[in-house]
């Protein structure tokens, strides 16, 4: 089993929690906006690279560790599931979790993946953060709630089309003359063309 790797310290990401000083009930609060160097989402719908998430955090001392209570909020950027335009998808993801001291009986008992540690007096949030944001994000992001989609017939956007939009059903006996003359029946399309002596 590999050990868990010790936080960047110039991350940050990485927050020292020394001034806790393992007193259970002992607190502080944290605010920051970190930059993303890589997306944090989903396929369909992250926040992009560059752009920050907003951390407002409280680290309060316990028995066990330290526990990590607060909201990331971010802005996401992804494709609409109905109509494929870009959207954007404000995402506030609530955070609560406990970073256990390696000498506490939490961490004796537990698998290095099972959660997470408090190492060298620091706690990396970045893994926590990325894990809460992705549950945050919807599967299938929207535009608006009420998008129509796309028409089956043209791919256009119903939104952007006009109303009552609609595609005229020819009838396939008609076809020949419509790929020829670039025009169909201008009568009923139920009726095939009339054949000799008609």
């Amino acid at each position: 089993m590999s050990a868990v790797p010790a936080p960047r310290h110039d991350s940050l990401w990485v927050v020292d929690t020394r001034a806790l000083g393992h007193r259970p009930g002992s607190m502080r609060t944290l605010r920051i906006a970190v930059p993303l160097d890589a997306p944090m989402g989903l396929e369909v719908l992250a926040v992009p690279p560059g752009d920050e998430v907003d951390l407002d955090l409280r680290l309060e001392a316990v028995a066990e560790g330290v526990l990590v209570s607060g909201t990331a909020a971010a802005t996401a950027v992804g494709q609409c599931a109905r109509c494929l335009i870009e959207t954007t998808e404000p995402v506030v993801a609530g955070i609560r979790e406990l970073f256990a001291y390696p000498e506490s009986a939490t961490a004796a008992t537990t698998e290095e993946d099972e959660i997470y540690r408090v190492v060298d007096e620091r706690i990396d949030l970045e893994q926590l953060v990325r894990d809460e944001v992705v549950t945050a994000l919807p599967m299938a992001p929207l535009c608006r709630p009420d998008c129509r989609g796309l028409c089956v017939e043209c791919g256009g956007r119903l939104d952007d089309l006009e109303p009552g939009h609609s595609h005229a059903i020819l009838d396939p006996r008609w076809a020949a003359l419509r790929d020829r003359f670039g025009t169909g029946s201008p009568e009923s399309t139920d009726r095939p063309p009339a054949g000799p002596g008609e």
